[in-house]
């Protein structure tokens, strides 16, 4: 939003669109294809394709859509406003989607396994163990090795602290109108994500072949990979929005006082780590 932008007095209402009705038809055909795609019919991974590859093309033409009302001056406090709040429920609503997995792995760990270490053994079935990392019943699930926090959960921790101050650092350049500065530490942040998601596509090349952790290793495989799988999608997430930040920012969008496109970039971002310190913790070290 550019400072004339500021001064525009009427809550702007966007004319009649289909991006809606296209973004739906592309997420039920991706539905629709991993639905049958984990019940090994040949049509879907195409269909998954189509659906992934149509939402992208969705999204780009959409946001493009807002971009330009943005910079042709459209946009004022109103919007602004409006934008705000959508943001902050959306991420609330992402704060409920990791609270359920966070919940499951506290049940499951803290109430079930005690309350499973009370029955008969005879019930449930010989030389159970009621500790963290059980095989589960006898004889169905692999014997396979816990992760630990050492080395990479824990260099993954320095990265995404670090992104957070580097993309500090930028957002405090922005505001003082050091545009160069600004880019550059946003490149970084972008870039300390991406070698965080190398670091964790490593790990869970170690956790299958040298661990033998796997998504179907019982509820710790399940509660792990869901947990940190889907953290590490909202990592690529984060670093897309920041990375069309970067290239908003390179053809000079934004001023020192309205910058919202990277101001709810920055947020979500600043969520994902949050959510990774609570996972590093809880995961890794209990």
């Amino acid at each position: 939003m550019s400072s004339q932008q500021a001064s525009v007095p009427h809550y702007f209402v966007p004319g009649p669109s289909g991006w809606p009705i296209y973004a739906g038809a592309s997420l039920l055909a991706t539905m629709i294809g991993a639905a049958t795609w984990v019940n090994e019919l040949a049509m879907g991974p195409i269909l998954v394709a189509i659906g992934l590859l149509s939402f992208l093309v969705v999204l780009y033409k959409w946001f493009g859509d807002a971009i330009a009302e943005s910079e042709g001056g459209q946009y004022g406090k109103n919007i602004d406003i409006s934008f705000r709040w959508s943001m902050s429920w959306f991420i609330f609503s992402e704060v409920m989607f990791f609270a359920g997995f966070f919940g499951a792995l506290f049940y499951a760990r803290t109430i079930s396994m005690p309350w499973l270490a009370d029955l008969d053994h005879k019930v449930i079935w010989p030389n159970f163990a009621a500790h963290w990392g059980n095989i589960g019943p006898a004889g169905t699930i692999e014997t396979f090795r816990t992760m630990g926090p050492f080395p990479i959960p824990t260099i993954n921790t320095a990265l995404l602290l670090s992104s957070g101050v580097t993309l500090t650092i930028s957002h405090h350049a922005l505001r003082e109108n050091h545009r160069g500065r600004a880019e550059l530490f946003l490149l970084f942040t972008i870039l300390l994500g991406a070698i965080f998601m190398g670091f964790q596509a490593f790990e869970y090349h170690h956790a299958y072949t040298e661990l033998n952790l796997k998504l179907s290793s019982g509820i710790y495989g399940s509660t792990f990979f869901m947990l940190t799988g889907f953290h590490g999608f909202h990592v690529t997430m984060g670093a897309i929005m920041l990375s069309v930040v970067l290239y908003r920012m390179r053809k000079g969008h934004f001023t020192p006082e309205h910058h919202f496109a990277f101001e709810g970039a920055a947020w979500y971002w600043h969520f994902v780590d949050v959510v990774w310190l609570g996972l590093y913790v809880v995961v890794y070290w209990m």
